[in-house]
């Protein structure tokens, strides 16, 4: 393996780099082209990371200084220059593409358009591989104007329900779904419909609900609120309806056997905080803290070093938080049924997620830092 050096940082071509990509070890591929760029076309597994934000958001993306880096740009000397600003920050084992993004392409390499394409890649397989139940927008229309309407729960983060929602829909994010469905939807007989505005987060949460049990009948939205207006009907702006601020949902004591059935059935690892502490000690290995609750309670306290990192938003944008393949994670939560929710996916998805045990209040008793 080349090493790479700060004053002139080592190339690699685009062979060695699918060769890193595939094989064993951690290596993080960021973009550090603009995101107009990065959106028209990546590699694969690239994270982007704008050259313009790279001091700011280096150490949460890869908070390993020991960690392989390999950093694209479009040919034009940006990732050499980010490579030496790395270099001045501690990191030791930084490489460029040669070539960039351009040169990858030429080697007959895929690149992918848009944003979180792993992640949505994902939605779709898991929608095939689970069958995941799904109505259309008309069907949707029908059911609301029917005997037994049912409640429709918006997937998404508060700020984007407020942009545009279905008339009726409630903003419940799907990290928050195992944790909160029963102050939402009390009777266990009610359909529920779970929308997003495209596609993968309706799938994984309506399939979330599913993977847990609930006795509900329980559908995804066809293509969301995109799909709602496409069929000309009509959408509210400017919407607040979300779930209540309540610290111990109804049937919490159900949704935690849920969560750990559920944390069972895929195979997540629990780990306690001593452990998890060894593992923040250990430069041979990246361990990310993801606090999985919602940014308000994140705000009021959690553990030193830990991104705020909502369940259904981790799932559904992973690389957003999460800049080094085959990395551990470390979900947290205060409650024992929003991470391992999470976790059952990430494991799915490939990753290496670990719940803590005990959540935040036994990482503040144990003095994780």
């Amino acid at each position: 393996m080349p090493q790479p050096l700060s004053a002139h940082p080592a190339l690699v071509d685009p062979a060695t780099l699918k060769a890193w990509l595939h094989g064993p070890g951690e290596i993080a591929l960021l973009d550090v082209r603009e995101h107009g760029q990065y959106g028209e076309g990546h590699p694969f597994h690239a994270v982007p990371l704008p050259y313009s934000r790279l001091e700011l958001e280096i150490g949460r993306l890869a908070p390993n200084a020991a960690a392989r880096i390999v950093l694209a740009d479009d040919g034009d000397g940006v990732a050499a220059r980010a490579a030496r600003a790395l270099a001045g920050l501690g990191y030791a084992a930084v490489f460029v593409l040669d070539g960039g993004v351009p040169a990858w392409q030429a080697a007959g390499h895929a690149l992918f358009a848009g944003v979180n394409v792993p992640s949505k890649t994902f939605g779709e397989l898991a929608e095939h591989h689970y069958g995941t139940p799904r109505v259309s927008a008309p069907e949707l229309a029908a059911m609301l104007a029917g005997e037994r309407p049912p409640v429709v729960l918006d997937g998404r983060p508060a700020s984007e329900f407020r942009k545009m929602n279905i008339p009726g829909a409630v903003c419940c994010p799907n990290g928050e779904l195992a944790y909160r469905l029963r102050d939402l939807v009390p009777d266990p007989a009610t359909p529920v419909v779970i929308n997003c505005a495209g596609r993968t987060r309706s799938i994984i949460g309506a399939q979330t609900l599913i993977n847990l049990g609930v006795p509900n009948p329980v559908f995804a939205l066809e293509n969301g609120t995109q799909g709602w207006y496409l069929n000309d009907f009509a959408l509210e702006h400017g919407g607040t309806r979300r779930y209540p601020d309540n610290a111990a949902p109804a049937g919490l004591a159900e949704a935690r056997a849920a969560a750990r059935a559920l944390a069972t059935r895929f195979a997540v690892p629990h780990a306690g905080a001593g452990e998890v502490d060894g593992w923040l000690r250990d430069p041979a290995r990246t361990t990310y803290l993801c606090d999985v609750r919602t940014p308000e309670e994140f705000a009021a306290g959690s553990v030193p070093g830990a991104q705020n990192t909502p369940g259904g938003q981790l799932v559904q944008a992973t690389d957003q938080y999460v800049g080094v393949r085959r990395a551990r994670l470390v979900l947290i939560d205060a409650d024992g049924v929003r991470a391992p929710v999470a976790a059952s996916w990430l494991r799915q998805m490939g990753h290496d997620a670990v719940v803590l045990e005990g959540g935040l209040g036994a990482a503040l008793a144990a003095g994780l830092a």
